[in-house]
């Protein structure tokens, strides 16, 4: 027999939220839980349709009895049980209880995390990678994945005690950008550690001797942003491993952006200058 060949996944129909098997799918949305496990919580046909075709292993599919005739739901139940994958058959009420939602999507998936090491993060020509100080807010997260997405980063690294990029509330900020970001994660010492082999330019947002960030020569190297906490900025450590340190002028009364919104601002200008991006391209 080839040991490689794996097992066909089974359709089981649930009809109560106290299965043994809903109340571990529960479970995932504690951290401590996500983590010992390695698994995480994601929503949406078409989400988890491209997850699926992008080579993501999904370990359980929850979906509403009353889609599972759907050609499409079929089409990547089939996919899922020739990988598997576990099927569970649900009411939308499940679904709801799922997913904290009262009107629920009517597909949810369960898919091993992936971490990149940092060890394997290298600066390549013009790429971009964002580094993330403790970052607090899993809306402020998932926004930034999906900007890298849109920008084509590399990746986002997470430094310190921030919030789990695989929390429901990250994941559906990502709008299906976390199955194409490279995510790593590290301490604030290690990642001093790393920085010092990083061959390419480090840009962190700083209000004290800061130049104006369009005023800085993005192009020909591989750029990492380092952006800071929402309530205090980068730590002074991180600050003394910029080897520019910018800010985005403001001409109005408030004094600040939103994390997210600064750092989608940064990451267009750095790859707009980096790569000569065309000012009228579509959105």
């Amino acid at each position: 027999m080839n040991s490689d060949k794996k097992t066909m996944g089974h359709i089981k129909e649930v009809t109560s939220s106290s299965n043994p098997i809903i109340k571990s799918l529960k479970a995932l949305h504690l951290k401590k839980n996500r983590d010992s496990e390695g698994l995480f919580m994601a929503e949406g046909l078409k989400l988890i349709t491209d997850a699926i075709d992008s080579g993501w292993e999904v370990s359980t599919l929850v979906y509403a009895k009353n889609i599972a005739t759907q050609p499409r739901l079929q089409d990547i139940a089939v996919k899922a049980r020739t990988n598997g994958t576990n099927l569970l058959e649900v009411s939308e009420k499940i679904l709801g209880s799922l997913t904290r939602r009262d009107n629920p999507q009517m597909v949810v998936g369960i898919f091993k995390q992936k971490w990149m090491r940092m060890d394997a993060v290298k600066p390549v020509d013009n790429d971009l990678w964002i580094a993330l100080d403790r970052v607090r807010d899993p809306g402020n997260l998932g926004t930034i994945i999906r900007t890298a997405d849109c920008v084509g980063a590399k990746g986002v690294m997470l430094i310190g005690d921030s919030t789990d990029p695989w929390s429901l509330e990250a994941v559906r900020a990502t709008m299906g950008s976390v199955f194409s970001i490279n995510l790593a994660r590290c301490s604030t010492k290690d990642f001093s550690s790393w920085r010092h082999k990083w061959g390419g330019l480090v840009v962190g947002t700083h209000l004290e001797g800061a130049v104006d960030y369009r005023n800085v020569d993005y192009t020909d190297k591989p750029v990492l942003l380092l952006m800071g906490n929402e309530q205090q900025g980068l730590s002074d450590e991180l600050v003394e491993l910029c080897s520019e340190k910018v800010l985005i002028p403001m001409s109005g009364r408030a004094d600040s952006l939103n994390l997210a919104i600064a750092t989608g601002v940064m990451a267009f200008e750095i790859k707009r200058s980096a790569i000569n991006m065309p000012q009228d391209v579509q959105s």
